[in-house]
């Protein structure tokens, strides 16, 4: 498997470094972001996991409450390899909440249990924290530089490898399903697959972005969001003076798309840039047609919040910063220490 030669905001790490020697040093908290109801047909269950997937978990807890594994939702995906706490919601109209704490399953505990009105969906939650601890760091100084750097003006918000599929097999996938070489019919097949294909389209749109020092700076017809929200509006040359000193105080952020069946959003210089960018991606676009998927636009940019770090000793440092959904703690420590090959999987290395 090639690999993408992704940009980095502050250029490549000197330092080398371990990533998950063990579970416990990659910890993630989930935060919905509003307070629960109490009451409803849904069966909310807070769940700490280690050493399972967020699907697996989800069926077994069907299982256990005698309801079909379609009726469990949860907002996001967390890594296996880590300690995560995530709510999944089982929708049991007219049932009773099940007893939990006589369910087992090897590396998890139910932490909390309540009920909700509205089922959680995929991308209904305020972001996650992180407590990552680094190893074997090789590099001190390096490390320490970039933190401080990162804190300051933040990462190249990337979609991690993992939203690629191991050895970049749902971006293979998604090639041979735009091809109409195979049918995918399962629907979390289908997701991934499109979610692979609009993610590499991103991170190549970000990355040359990064290239040309444009990733902070305005260009005409740029398609500009409020910072840390989803709403945007293009950079049109009436205002166009006044916007730069708002992208400097974080207040906008620079866009890069996750291309939908319609336009990309952006106008004048940003769109030919745009569509110079994806030309090597023309491939996915029938699926992306034919799914009718909308235009997403997202921010090049991200500065992980309330960033701090405590160096354990010499070559290890303890990580706490919290991310707004959809974003990825293994692109923050991508400009951190150098992950020997972990980078972004490149699309148009499935081209032919």
């Amino acid at each position: 498997m090639k690999v993408m030669n992704a940009q980095y905001l502050h250029g490549k790490p000197l330092s080398s470094g371990t990533l998950k020697s063990v579970p416990e040093d990659f910890v993630v908290k989930e935060d919905l972001g509003f307070e629960l109801d109490g009451e409803g047909e849904h069966v909310m269950v807070r769940v700490e996991k280690t050493g399972c997937n967020t699907l697996f978990v989800a069926e077994q807890l069907a299982k256990f409450a005698k309801i079909s594994a379609r009726a469990v939702s949860y907002a996001g995906l967390k890594d296996r390899h880590a300690v995560t706490e995530q709510w999944f919601c089982l929708q049991m109209p007219g049932k009773e909440t099940p007893d939990f704490s006589a369910w087992q399953l090897e590396g998890c505990k139910v932490l909390a249990t309540t009920r909700q009105k509205r089922k959680l969906r995929i991308g209904s939650l305020k972001g996650n924290q992180f407590e990552i601890i680094l190893r074997d760091i090789s590099d001190a100084k390096d490390v320490e530089l970039r933190l401080q750097k990162i804190a300051l003006a933040g990462v190249p918000n990337y979609f991690g490898e993992q939203r690629f599929g191991r050895d970049g097999q749902n971006l293979t996938q998604a090639l041979r399903w735009a091809n109409q070489e195979i049918n995918v019919r399962e629907r979390n097949k289908r997701s991934f697959y499109l979610s692979a294909a609009r993610s590499a389209m991103f991170n190549h749109v970000a990355s040359e972005r990064i290239a040309n020092n444009t990733a902070q700076q305005v260009i005409l017809g740029d398609a500009l969001q409020l910072t840390g929200r989803g709403s945007w509006f293009v950079a049109a040359q009436e205002e166009f003076s006044t916007l730069q000193p708002r992208l400097d105080t974080n207040e906008l952020s620079v866009t890069a798309p996750l291309p939908g069946d319609g336009e990309l959003g952006t106008q004048d210089a940003a769109l030919a840039f745009e569509t110079q960018c994806l030309l090597d991606y023309q491939a996915f676009m029938p699926l992306i047609q034919r799914e009718r998927v909308s235009l997403v636009r997202r921010a090049v940019i991200v500065k992980p919040q309330n960033m701090q770090w405590q160096w354990l000793d010499d070559a290890t440092v303890k990580l706490n910063f919290f991310l707004n959904s959809g974003c990825f703690a293994t692109s923050v420590v991508r400009e951190i220490i150098n992950l020997n090959g972990q980078d972004n999987v490149d699309a148009k290395d499935f081209i032919e």
